[in-house]
């Protein structure tokens, strides 16, 4: 038996029994038993820490865990999420470099960088690591607004220009993300990294602080790029604007919209991905198919992945 900390595993369940079960490796989605010497030790904090929220972090011995909790029909059971014990730089995350090199000349634009995918899909680790990237090369002001802090992204960052990047997490505890992206756009930050869009006033706000001037970072679930930017109108236009208000503030503020899905033995990324020209004075293609309504990405996409294929910058201008 090992130490929790020690064992190789991304996420942990817990039945109601108190039994723990991590993937086994041997298929892409099979599970196995564990033990663990010091599991009654780390049981005991995961069910000490609950604090009413359905999701909440630990810390036990030095290591982060996110923690979801749910009533089962048999009892409570638990996700446990291990977070590493730091960021990973983006480059190490393995994105194909055509698409990474887009990435991370974003550092200097502005509107919303949007990670879609399914839970366990790695969406957090992304936007953290970019978001590190954008800080240690661009420098300025970070806030984040999470439900529950996840990477540890506070603190100082010195950049190779001799400026420096800063960033200030915050949880938003009862659900509070409306008041936490409020609060975030009153400091005057550079960047703000939103844990996730899934509500409509919060995609509302998110949209309008991605048009006055922020690099606006988050993550939405869904299947697909299309259906990440159609979630995106959705949640926007039950919010206090209208569905055609919802399109074209999408279509004025995206930046970009990565799709990824970790698959296979072992697990590997598989990236889709859709951008729009940072310049919004320019002609996009992009931005035109959004303000019409009618999300059919898949020529442009294609189209923008031939161009990073051969080497050729997506946009002209940049």
């Amino acid at each position: 038996m090992t130490l929790v900390n020690d064992e190789d595993f991304s996420d942990m369940y817990i039945t109601p029994r108190g039994e723990a079960f991590v993937w086994s490796k041997q298929t892409p989605f099979g599970l196995k038993p564990i033990l663990f010497e010091d599991y009654a030790q780390f049981f005991s904090e995961v069910e000490k820490r609950y604090n009413g929220e359905p999701s909440y972090l630990i810390i036990y011995r030095g290591y982060n865990y996110r923690v979801e909790r749910t009533l089962s029909l048999y009892g409570i059971q638990y996700c446990v999420r291990k977070m590493p014990r730091s960021v990973p730089d983006f480059k190490t995350l393995g994105f194909p470099p055509i698409i990474a090199k887009h990435l991370c000349s974003l550092g200097r634009a502005t509107g919303l960088l949007l990670v879609s995918g399914s839970t366990g899909s790695g969406k957090s680790t992304t936007m953290a690591s970019l978001l590190k990237e954008f800080l240690s090369t661009e420098g300025g002001y970070a806030f984040t607004i999470e439900n529950p802090i996840e990477m540890p992204l506070d603190g100082i960052y010195r950049c190779p220009s001799g400026d420096f990047g800063l960033c200030k997490q915050t949880s938003a505890t009862g659900g509070q993300w409306e008041e936490g992206l409020k609060s975030a756009l009153r400091s005057a930050p550079r960047y703000i990294l939103l844990g996730e869009i899934r509500t409509p006033d919060v995609a509302c706000l998110a949209l309008q602080a991605a048009m006055s001037g922020h690099l606006i970072l988050s993550t939405i679930h869904a299947n697909s790029v299309p259906d990440a930017v159609n979630a995106l109108v959705k949640y926007a236009g039950a919010g206090s604007i209208s569905e055609d208000m919802a399109y074209e503030l999408v279509s004025g503020s995206l930046l970009g919209c990565i799709h990824q899905v970790l698959g296979g033995v072992p697990k590997k990324l598989r990236v889709s991905s859709l951008f729009t020209n940072p310049d919004v004075t320019k002609p996009d293609q992009t931005r035109n198919i959004i303000k019409s309504g009618k999300l059919n990405f898949a020529t442009v996409m294609e189209q923008q992945n031939i161009r990073m294929l051969n080497g050729k910058p997506l946009f002209a201008d940049i």
